[in-house]
């Protein structure tokens, strides 16, 4: 990309290919060039470029004809612009630039920070030139500096108002909707009564984190949310994991469904009994709407690029993410810390932009196994604290004296889940019994979640 003094505009004719290339990979990309992140022709900087994108669209708008080398080829040849956009083998040369149409966010957003770059240095030199125009006052040249900025932040829609009639008529169509239905809950309902009674339900467009310190339940008692949100209320569910296979987490949810106990699904000794109490519980997440996104080490722009296309395709309520620390970014000159907040904020803009929750699991520091966890023991803590909705902390008593080896392995371990930030609601702790045969959690005194 040109810039500076360069004579050269500002663009990026690689991000430009793949761009294309990712569309012509898949027609979800278009969706999310076109729709999600409001791309136009006009911000390609090659005129042939341009030309492809405008068959691309129109071919997808068509809704008989699937975009690819061939149909795009074909609609540009009818409007005579094949040769001007490079001909059939340059239109099939674009699908070698990009393996893969996941990071269409990516490149899109390289095609439209060259544009508006463009734009402003339009705008600056015309600016430039009625500087110097001394007929006229230099009040009225700022009032078409302010008026040409405003134009170019306008036509990116870099932001939205509602007015307060909007809002005051959305919220009261809640309010007699929640008179109807009389639910408990107004968002998306955790399992566990005591913790909802104090959030209300997991909100759209909240980020909620649960952190604790490793092997004291982070996955199980989020794949207990999911579970209860996919299998017992029907919410479409999507939960990320970058550490454990999707395969070991269905087993973790056999088991906590069945109640049977992990280590025997591990080594089959299971009698007939069993077997069909696990036919059971498989049967019922079988039909559950929840989806596993299994991949390591995975990027932030892949993560968010995915859910995009969860909430579009399978209108996923609620997203679980295990865990964020584990999320990479493209620029790895940042330092950890800068990376988690980086991680963190991006987390939050999706969440609203979404309009869902996300929950994400965070590491805590050692400093959480001398004292009960608090929002200074998160891992960039000051990031998650001000970026995070409801912080949660899960915690245990450590066992003291000689009764301590007795009770290493115990059927229920009291599990303290401490609401520690609630930005709609209050704090506190919620009491807990982890079963650690099944990995299953349970309210205090109940064997199964409400």
């Amino acid at each position: 990309m040109a810039g500076g003094l360069n004579r050269t505009p500002p663009h990026d004719n690689e991000a430009e290919r793949a761009a294309l290339g990712a569309m012509l990979f898949d027609t979800e990309a278009i969706d999310a060039a076109s729709q999600g992140l409001s791309l136009r022709a006009g911000d390609f900087y090659s005129p042939a470029h341009g030309g492809i994108y405008d068959a691309i669209l129109k071919l997808r708008d068509s809704g008989n004809v699937k975009p690819d080398i061939l149909t795009v080829s074909r609609e540009l040849r009818q409007a005579g612009k094949l040769d001007e956009s490079g001909g059939e083998d340059y239109v099939a040369s674009l699908t070698t630039v990009v393996p893969t149409s996941a990071n269409i966010e990516y490149y899109v957003k390289i095609v439209q920070d060259c544009s508006l770059r463009r734009s402003l240095l339009r705008v600056s030199s015309e600016i430039g030139a009625r500087v110097f125009d001394e007929s006229l006052e230099a009040y009225r040249v700022l009032e078409e500096v302010q008026q040409k900025i405003f134009e170019l932040s306008d036509s990116r829609q870099l932001f939205k108002f509602s007015s307060a009639r909007e809002v005051v008529a959305e919220t009261t169509k809640l309010i007699d909707k929640l008179r109807r239905d009389k639910k408990a809950f107004t968002g998306v309902p955790s399992g566990f009564t005591d913790l909802d009674s104090m959030t209300n339900g997991f909100k759209p467009s909240e980020f909620i984190i649960i952190g604790a310190r490793p092997s004291i339940g982070k996955t199980a008692i989020a794949l207990n949310m999911a579970a209860h949100a996919a299998a017992g209320k029907k919410i479409p569910t999507a939960f990320f994991t970058l550490e454990m296979s999707d395969v070991s987490l269905m087993m973790r949810l056999i088991s906590s469904e069945a109640q049977i106990e992990s280590n025997s699904l591990r080594t089959g000794y299971l009698s007939n009994e069993q077997m069909n109490v696990v036919h059971g519980a498989m049967s019922k997440l079988y039909d559950a709407p929840l989806y596993f996104v299994d991949q390591p080490n995975m990027r932030l722009l892949d993560l968010r690029s995915q859910a995009r296309r969860l909430r579009a395709n399978q209108n996923v309520g609620i997203i679980f993410i295990d865990y964020i620390t584990l999320i990479t970014l493209e620029d790895f000159r940042l330092q950890p810390h800068e990376q988690i907040a980086e991680v963190s904020r991006s987390l939050k803009s999706l969440a609203r932009e979404l309009n869902i929750p996300i929950v994400a699991l965070s590491q805590l520091t050692r400093e959480a196994e001398k004292d009960k966890p608090n929002l200074a023991t998160i891992r960039a803590s000051g990031a998650i604290e001000q970026d995070a909705d409801i912080v949660m902390f899960l915690s245990r008593q450590r066992e003291k004296g000689k009764d301590a080896a007795v009770n290493s392995h115990p059927d229920v371990i009291e599990t303290e889940l401490s609401l520690a930030k609630n930005r709609n609601g209050p704090t506190g702790p919620v009491r807990l019994q982890f079963l650690p045969k099944y990995a299953k959690f349970v309210s205090t005194m109940k064997r199964d979640p409400v």
